[in-house]
């Protein structure tokens, strides 16, 4: 039967009423999916290398709402483009040992491609008033720990210290950190340190070396507070000596005891210039920890030199023999002399920092180079012209001198200790963390952008105050902080890294 003119044109409409309702279709999900993949930032042609994946090529990144969106082979669209054609796409570095958290410091370590600074040594005694003190105000991510010194010093004097310079310039100090606690005051330093813990603190810290009036049971009732909440402690070891029995060795050995005995984890801090040269015994023993079943880490900075206030502790008589060093080996802050009796007596008595060149290069190199050690640059607020260089060019000069011209470690390993290592130490206790530290989607969008072949630190121990080269951009939580090499104005996008708080 033959279809009469009528029907044919019926079917005929029908028909290209059904593909046009397909392009319609088509259309809207070709819309959709262009507008989903409308990023915020897009960066593109970078070499993507995340520690935790293993990933290393080139792919594209996209950054939505502060986080990671996507990351794809092909291309994706947005409203900011950054070409990283050439250069090294890796996590935002996460430094745990900068005492200088202020405005100054934290351009300094944007400009090296830090994205996270956290002081977990020396820390705080009023945690919640830290945090607020640096909510909406801060370039870069920022987080502290409840401080052993800071909190001693408050809790033996009845004076709140705030801080290790705080601590120190309580009346009497020097006197407070060389006596034991009484049992009233050992109370009260536990309760603190709770307290601190309560209010979000990362972690806790201590510096026994400036404390030796703390016994070996504060020390471990210490850390069965930070046992209790399952916070790190980060500890600057009671001895930085050669001579037995007060060396890094034995020191290692009580704290070691001490996290063994109640579970707390530990971080050993800047483990070279504890270690000088016995460093890689120090490393054997956290090595040797970790196989038996210990939660013990620990981490360094690339120099040869340490950096402390003069009127410490450590510089009690016999610290030439203890450190293997004389007078001319100090160097003071403020106009970069080396000391001589004269004036070290003199400055001892005045106060101030000083650089201490006490590390062999060899133990900075094993350091380094060890997979294990991660690394923090136990950076110093910007005192004077001549400060230790640490602050403002650790994470260049790993990648530039020890990656790139010593060959001391693989770029990729180099990354695992300034990314991933530093956000597991600390995910546990504060789960912010487990988004830093990765390239992957749904991560923190806390980026580095480098140019591996160009990446330098230019801060010496003459010129301490020169920011470092290689690292065109660095993102925090989507915005970028530094374009071009050059710190952007009027940006504060660092937000709080922080523990849950608890009752």
């Amino acid at each position: 039967m033959v279809d009469s003119p009528a029907r044919i044109a019926a079917r005929f409409l029908a028909t290209m009423m059904a593909i046009a309702a397909l392009l319609l279709v088509v259309r809207t999900v070709v819309a959709r999916a262009t507008s989903d993949a409308a990023y915020d930032t897009v960066i593109v042609n970078g070499r993507v290398m995340d520690p935790e994946s293993g990933l290393d090529a080139v792919r594209s990144v996209g950054i939505r709402d502060g986080k990671i969106a996507a990351i794809s082979e092909g291309a994706l669209s947005g409203k900011n483009s950054i070409d990283a054609k050439g250069m090294v796409v890796a996590p935002g570095f996460i430094d745990p040992h900068e005492h200088g958290q202020e405005p100054r410091n934290y351009g300094f370590q944007a400009r090296d491609g830090v994205t996270t600074s956290l002081e977990l040594e020396g820390g705080t005694d009023d945690v919640a008033k830290w945090y607020a003190e640096r909510e909406g105000k801060s370039l870069i991510n920022f987080g502290v720990s409840i401080g052993h010194i800071p909190v001693r010093a408050a809790a033996m004097s009845g004076v709140a210290a705030g801080s290790i310079s705080g601590a120190r310039s309580v009346e009497n100090a020097e006197e407070l950190f060389h006596r034991a606690a009484k049992p009233e005051e050992l109370a009260e330093i536990l309760e603190m340190l709770e307290t601190g813990m309560k209010q979000g603190a990362l972690a806790e810290g201590m510096g026994i070396n400036y404390t030796p009036g703390a016994t070996r049971w504060e020390i471990v009732e210490a850390f069965r507070v930070a046992a209790k909440f399952h916070a790190p402690v980060h500890v600057h070891l009671r001895y930085a000596g050669l001579i037995e029995p007060e060396t890094g060795l034995n020191a290692i050995e009580e704290v070691i005891a001490a996290s063994a005995a109640t579970g707390a984890p530990l971080q050993v801090v800047h483990i070279t210039s504890m270690g000088l040269k016995n460093t890689p015994q120090l490393i054997a023993m956290v090595e040797g920890a970790q196989k038996h079943g210990l939660d013990v880490t620990t981490e360094c900075y690339p120099y040869t030199a340490a950096s402390t206030a003069l009127e410490s502790a450590i510089f009690d008589p016999g610290w030439q023999q203890r450190m293997g060093i004389d007078f001319h080996d100090i160097q003071w802050a403020d106009t970069g002399e080396r000391l001589t009796v004269e004036t070290f007596e003199k400055y001892r008595k005045q106060g101030g920092i000083v650089v201490i060149h006490a590390i062999p290069e060899a133990a900075a190199r094993a350091a380094v180079s060890s997979p294990i050690v991660m690394i923090g640059s136990d950076g110093m607020p910007i005192t004077g012209p001549k400060i230790h260089p640490r602050g403002q060019g650790s994470y260049a000069r790993v990648l530039g001198h020890y990656v790139r011209e010593e060959k001391a470690l693989d770029l990729m390993t180099a990354l695992r200790k300034m990314t991933l290592m530093p956000a597991q130490r600390l995910e546990k206790r504060a789960p912010i963390f487990k988004n830093k530290g990765r390239i992957r989607v749904g991560a923190d969008a806390d980026i580095t952008i480098f140019d591996p072949n160009r990446v330098i630190d230019k801060a010496t121990f003459d010129e301490p105050l020169q920011a470092s080269e290689g690292i065109p951009f660095v993102l925090v939580n989507g915005v970028l902080v530094v374009k071009d090499s050059k710190l952007v104005d009027g940006v504060l996008p660092g937000r709080a890294a922080r523990a849950p708080l608890t009752n």
